[in-house]
């Protein structure tokens, strides 16, 4: 779509007074997207750029750091558009398995129900039911955002084409030898009744108890602690270091298992750490992975001891015992028999919960679909390592090889009713047989489908082409495939972008799922601490949407984005930037009523003042800047590097120092109001990706065009001028320093002061009247007196502060200070001059102290020169 110079429906030429987000927003967010501007075109002849966005669960709702990531996506989608790209950010959500499925069942238990009181095809319809009634709450939240999604692509990992594209791969990987089923150690949640990947699982410091037993009798005797006393009904053997000369007798014998009438071996394996505790571990197979992978090499047995409530299925005085009242009650037994010889309490020690629902996760043994990663994960490794894809930043790398360089074959089934059902039918004859999307199902008495779904990550695994419309071979997949930035938590790192790295690489025949993965912190509050709603710190970005507007929250968690690193981000700063918002409103009003225009050419360098000359340089250099931070995922640079920009150069000094010269009329203000009316284009541009809503009310008033959305983005011209930017700065030198002066007099920045400028022979003499402005200087007049005179850039501004200071209470007060630093010059010289000190201390000590004398120095200057400038007494 080119930019369009005609403005239908623009916003009015006068814009109000004070800027108010709600009034904005929501009505520019409805056009944008009613005229397509988010829309991408695979015909098209640009080159593509394509985001797919990180799909939010369907029951979650916009959180901080939601937020944080779509700005970021939201900020490279705009500005690849505005520099002439077919740019796709693909919006979507994920069906959420287990957190769905607990939404739905929450509701019928609030009804007296259960999923089993309605079937499995009843339940799965209530859950579509739930779905389109309150899932996707967040898709209306990204919109208050600003996001510029392409909503005509919208994806549902439970969709026909995503499921059809989750049965294609699942019936390859079969076909390929690279899914099976075995029974393995998974994490179980009693509660859900289902296996959970490691992200569900959150590890937390629990107070337990940690028991030491006494295994066997006399000579034989071993001791092993554990803090789950109740799985030693399930052990099958006790392992030693196969070198600890302490146990190599007992190794290959049997030892009594208390509370049992069963013997179990003593068995040698590296895995044992013989200097930790007593040097010998209990091995549970079915209940621990250490321990089933002891077992295997050892063939073991695997003794299943509770069932997938976590209750007692062995043993009886302990059968049917919760697994909690059963280590109550096992080591009570085995206290009665005199074989508890150490306990601790409380013993903190980390255990995994799971995260939908709190409840402590148990290894379990249990007969699972598993994907057999191997060839997978080196692809994934080698894409990494041969350039194809880069990780930014770039010292995140070695977290990404060392998760899939060690990866473990991955558990894919779950036992659930929502989500995927896995595409594998069993006969009556034992027979195994996986379906594609397009096979019929067999028929015939006996034949049954597995009951299990697959894991959430196996479908959000193909996202980036899945939602293009593999397997078909579409024009989509053909124009924005491979997708060009994967921009996502580096909390993550291990499970979402491993799975979409592998099955990318699979199923695209080696062509990577995506060119960057730009990985982020969390968002934290303004302490660095972590979000949660224990701590009371959890923050809706809606309501500081509502306060301050959707820019403004944009706007701070674009400046805080450092790569990789976490975010702190609270209340006062959002606040701030709801004040560049509102500054940015107000210097724009002040220009467009001081006539600035992008109407006709720039004027020629000749014909600018050193003014128009250095705001004209800064921009370019800003512009090359924010390209440079932005080709580097540096966010928070280029945030600041537009905010002083904006902030300082703009509106603190070019709009301050060309205000004579508009006050005076005439052609040189139609010259500096066209180039203030060029400087206010660009810079809008560069901060429309950022702050899309204020941005785009200022600049389609200002150039009569339609949205900035659509507009180019800004290229530097090479335009540069070192005297001009030096010359400037030579005023802003003076100005900071009689600011400063000024300020150490008590006196307001804006309190008029008369003064006598000798500027001759500097480049300051052409801007007496704009120092003058910017200073509130006022002409001398007859009756001035010199009270105070600062040297300063080659030049002299002499003040008459009669009557705005008093003097002898002044020269108190200087000389009290220059007392103070004259006795700190004397200090730092003295351990300077000190050799025995200067022979112990560390150097930074002695760097620390010759900053001190520094500092004294310049202050003892820099006081006498004031003291020399107060009129005599």
């Amino acid at each position: 779509m080119t930019e369009n110079t005609q403005t239908p429906s623009s916003p009015d030429s006068e814009l109000p007074t004070a800027y108010t987000p709600a009034d904005v927003e929501g009505k520019l967010y409805e056009r944008w997207v009613e005229r397509g501007y988010f829309t991408a075109d695979p015909a098209s002849e640009k080159p593509p750029y394509t985001i797919v966005i990180p799909p939010p669960n369907v029951t979650g709702s916009l959180h901080l750091g939601h937020a944080f990531q779509h700005t970021l996506m939201d900020a490279l989608t705009r500005r690849k558009r505005m520099q002439g790209y077919e740019s796709l950010w693909l919006p979507g959500m994920d069906h959420a398995g287990i957190a769905t499925q607990n939404k739905v069942e929450q509701q019928l238990a609030e009804e007296g129900k259960s999923r089993h009181d309605l079937g499995r095809e009843a339940f799965v319809e209530r859950v579509w039911q739930w779905k389109e009634e309150y899932g996707g709450k967040i898709l209306g939240q990204m919109r208050r955002l600003g996001d510029g999604v392409d909503w005509s692509r919208e994806r549902f990992t439970m969709d026909e084409g995503l499921s059809k594209a989750v049965q294609t791969i699942f019936k390859k990987l079969f076909d390929d030898g690279l899914i099976y089923r075995a029974e393995r150690i998974i994490n179980w949640c009693p509660r859900c009744l289902t296996a959970i990947s490691d992200i569900e699982v959150e590890y937390q410091e629990d107070a337990g108890e940690l028991v030491s037993i006494k295994y066997g009798e006399g000579e034989d005797t071993l001791v092993v602690a554990t803090t789950r006393a109740e799985t030693m009904l399930g052990d099958t053997a006790i392992a030693v270091h196969p070198d600890d000369e302490r146990y190599k007798h007992l190794v290959g014998k049997l030892i009594k298992l208390p509370l049992t009438d069963r013997s179990i071996p003593v068995v040698a394996d590296t895995h044992v750490d013989p200097e930790f505790g007593t040097g010998c571990v209990k091995v549970t197979p079915a209940h621990d992975p250490n321990d089933f992978a002891i077992g295997q090499r050892h063939n073991l047995p695997n003794m299943t001891i509770m069932d997938e409530h976590g209750v007692i299925t062995v043993h009886g005085p302990f059968l049917g015992l919760d697994r909690y009242e059963a280590r109550s009650a096992v080591v009570g037994a085995l206290r009665q028999q005199g074989r508890i010889v150490a306990e601790k309490r409380p013993y903190l020690h980390s255990v995994g919960h799971c995260s939908r629902c709190s409840t402590t996760v148990e290894p379990r043994l249990s007969l699972q679909w598993w994907v057999k990663v191997e060839t997978l994960a080196k692809a994934a490794g080698d894409a990494v390592r041969d350039g194809r894809v880069a990780i930014h930043p770039v010292e995140m790398e070695k977290r990404y090889f060392d998760w899939v360089d060690n990866l473990n074959d991955w558990c894919i089934s779950r036992q659930l009713w929502w989500g995927h059902r896995i595409p594998v039918w069993y006969g009556p004859d034992g027979e195994v047989v996986c379906l594609g999307p397009d096979d019929e199902a067999p028929t015939g008495e006996g034949w049954t489908q597995d009951t299990d779904v697959l894991d959430t990550w196996f479908s959000s695994g193909l996202w980036p082409f899945s939602t293009l419309g593999w397997p078909e071979k579409t024009p989509d997949l053909a124009k924005f495939y491979s997708t060009d930035v994967l921009v996502t938590g580096h909390d993550i790192i291990f499970f979402w972008v491993a799975r979409m790295m592998m099955f990318g690489l699979y199923a695209m025949d080696g062509e990577v799922p995506f060119k960057t993965i730009a990985l982020t912190g969390l968002v934290r509050d303004e302490r660095g601490k972590k979000m949660s709603k224990s701590f009371g710190n959890v923050v809706d970005p809606l309501d500081w949407m509502d306060k301050y507007g959707s820019d403004a929250v944009r706007f701070t968690l674009a400046k805080g984005a450092n790569p990789g690193t976490d975010v702190p981000i609270g209340e006062d700063w959002v606040q701030a930037s709801s004040k560049f918002a509102n500054k940015i409103w107000n210097a724009t009003r002040f220009a467009l009523m001081n006539g600035a225009t992008i109407e006709g050419e720039l004027p020629p360098a000749e014909q600018l003042s050193a003014t128009d000359r250095w705001i004209l340089s800064r921009l370019n250099k800003t512009i090359a800047q924010v390209d440079a931070y932005y080709e580097d995922f540096q966010f928070s640079k280029l945030s600041e590097a537009l905010y002083h920009f904006a902030w300082d150069e703009v509106f603190d000094w070019y709009v301050e120092l060309s205000k004579t010269t508009f006050f005076a009329g005439g052609e040189q203000a139609k010259v500096s109001a066209r180039v203030l009316g060029e400087v206010l284009d660009v810079m809008l541009r560069l901060l429309h990706p950022v702050v899309p809503f204020v941005t785009e009310t200022l600049w389609t008033t200002l150039t009569g065009r339609e949205s900035l959305v659509i507009a180019d983005w800004p290229t530097d011209s090479g335009f540069r001028d070192d005297a001009a930017e030096a010359e400037i700065g030579s005023i802003q030198t003076l100005t900071k320093e009689v600011r400063r002066f000024r300020k150490e007099q008590g006196l307001d920045d804006k309190q008029k002061v008369p003064a006598r400028l000798d500027l001759t022979g500097t480049v300051l003499a052409a801007h007496e009247a704009a120092i003058r402005q910017v200073l509130r200087l006022q002409p001398e007049g007859d009756s001035f007196s010199a009270t105070a005179t600062l040297p300063v850039a080659g030049a002299t501004v002499a003040l008459d502060l009669s009557g705005t200071i008093d003097v002898e209470a002044e020269r108190k007060r200087l000389t009290k200070d220059l007392g103070a630093a004259e006795k700190e010059k004397a200090q730092a010289e003295a351990k300077l001059g000190n050799e025995a000190f200067l022979a112990k201390a560390p150097d930074n000590v002695v760097d620390k102290i010759k900053g001190r004398l520094a500092k004294a120095e310049a202050d003892i200057a820099r006081i006498q020169a004031q003291l020399e400038t107060l009129p005599a007494a």
